[in-house]
């Protein structure tokens, strides 16, 4: 039996435990805080940060930007470290996040936990 279960946002599909976090992850780094309406401080400072040059402060921000937005909105997991992978002049950027999946912490239960990553891509 699944520990959480929602919707494919590209099809519609049923999706399960660690692929529906990894979505969430992702819409949840997406989305600049501020631009939902009914929920104006969802998201993260991420889209912020894509523009900018990739000096190693603005790494660091980066970093800082996507655990603060995690720990926030995602109970199921936990970041660990990151690593920028690819970054370019066009504003695309890859974002490898390793840490730590929780199966039941969006139910308040820590006990189950796996090492887990993902990979979001931001173009502009």
């Amino acid at each position: 039996m699944a520990n959480s279960l929602g919707v494919n946002a590209l099809n519609g599909k049923p999706l399960t435990d660690w692929e529906h976090a990894q979505q969430s992850i992702g819409k949840i780094l997406k989305t600049p805080i501020g631009s939902r309406v009914m929920r104006r401080d969802f998201g993260s400072d991420l889209p912020d940060l894509v523009d900018q040059k990739m000096t190693p402060r603005n790494i660091l921000a980066i970093y800082a930007a996507t655990a603060r937005a995690i720990e926030r909105w995602e109970p199921r997991f936990r970041m660990r470290r990151g690593q920028v992978r690819n970054a370019t002049a066009a504003g695309r950027i890859e974002l490898v996040i390793i840490g730590t999946y929780f199966p039941r912490g969006h139910l308040g239960d820590f006990s189950v936990a796996e090492d887990r990553n993902t990979r979001i891509i931001f173009t502009r």
